[in-house]
Formats: C-alpha cells, sequence, structure tokens
C-alpha cells in the first residue's frame, strides 16, 4: 500500500513538474508575427513650400516580427517597396520614384531592421534599428504608442497590432531636392498590424 502511494505520490510531482515547465516555456516564449500588408501603410507628412502639409503613404509592405515581452527582447524586419509610393496624385508619384527623390529603379526596397525592443511590463514602446533608405544605412528611433494584441474577431487569428511614429531629415538619406524650401524634416505615421504564425 505504501508502494502504491509513493508511486501516486511521484506520478502527481512528475505530473505537476512538467506541467510548470511547459508553462514556464509558454510565458518565455518568443511569438512570431507575420505584418499584415491589408492593414500596414507607411505614411509620411512633409511641409510643402511653406504652403501646406502634404500626405502620402506606400502600398506594399512586408515582414516578420518576433515579440518576447516576458524577457523585453524581440526583432522587426520589414521590407517597403519604394515604388508603392501613393500620393493620389500620379504626376507627383512619378517624380517621387525619379532620381530626384526615390530613385526606385535603383532602390526598389527600404528596410527596416531592429533587434533593441523597448517594452513597459508587456507593452511594446520602442524600438531602435537600421533604416535603409536610398542606399543609405541609418539608426532611427520608432516610438510605439496604442500597442494591443488580441484574438481578432472578423480572421479569428491571434493579432497584434501598433501605431509607429517618427521624425527623419531625408538629407540624411541623401534625397535633398528643393531644401530648405521643401522641409527636410519627414514626419513618418504607420499603422501597423500583424499575425501571428
Amino acid at each position: 500500500m505504501n508502494i502504491l502511494k509513493r508511486s501516486l505520490h511521484l506520478k502527481i510531482n512528475l505530473l505537476a513538474l512538467l506541467i510548470s515547465t511547459t508553462l514556464s516555456f509558454s510565458a518565455t516564449a518568443a511569438n512570431t508575427y507575420t505584418v499584415d500588408p491589408k492593414h500596414t501603410f507607411p505614411g509620411f507628412e512633409i511641409n510643402h513650400l511653406g504652403f501646406s502639409i502634404q500626405r502620402g503613404r506606400f502600398n506594399q509592405t512586408s515582414g516578420k516580427i518576433t515579440l518576447n515581452p516576458e524577457l523585453s527582447a524581440g526583432n522587426i524586419d520589414i521590407t517597403i517597396e519604394t515604388a508603392s509610393i501613393d500620393t493620389g496624385f500620379a504626376e507627383l508619384e512619378k517624380h517621387l520614384r525619379g532620381k530626384d527623390f526615390l530613385d526606385a529603379k535603383r532602390y526598389p526596397k527600404i528596410t527596416f531592421l531592429a533587434n533593441r525592443l523597448r517594452f513597459d511590463k508587456d507593452q511594446l514602446i520602442a524600438a531602435d534599428g537600421l533604416l535603409t533608405l536610398h542606399g543609405i544605412a541609418k539608426l532611427v528611433h520608432l516610438n510605439v504608442d496604442h500597442f494591443y494584441c488580441g484574438m481578432n474577431l472578423i480572421t479569428l487569428k491571434n493579432t497584434c497590432g501598433a501605431n509607429i511614429t517618427t521624425t527623419l531629415k531625408r538629407s540624411d538619406f541623401g534625397i535633398d531636392k528643393y531644401t530648405p524650401k521643401l522641409a527636410d524634416e519627414v514626419n513618418i505615421d504607420i499603422p501597423i498590424e500583424a499575425t501571428k504564425d
């Protein structure tokens, strides 16, 4: 009888250890997400000759995001198709794709790679990484707000979303046509969603 009790007690302890190990692993395991191109549109705004604030966006974005809030860690790997710039005005878009500005034929992709993510508890609040634009790579700090993860009630998939902001100087990336009349500073605002793999 004692042997039976001890055997049962041992099995219960082993089961408890297995469960606790599994929970511990899942709590600290990183989750990978694929960027949803239908809900991710990097946008920009720039002062146009002092007259107005002009806005546009890029329509094709892809990438992967890895998040591990328990360890305050993760990675971001984003690619934007340069030629997908959209201002609502075809003639302007043609000019912006050309050599005076983005030179999309020579530099077809804009990329952002980051492995320094900052969290406030389980909330992603910032990321520091390397932005490559117009063939020039620079360290860039991104501010993250409205970060939220949960079940998407339409797709029934686990999804994370956020709003990302930063300010760049286009001259830092060799795009200085018409400065200073056309502002050097460009404000970036990116709504992003990504689906758990």
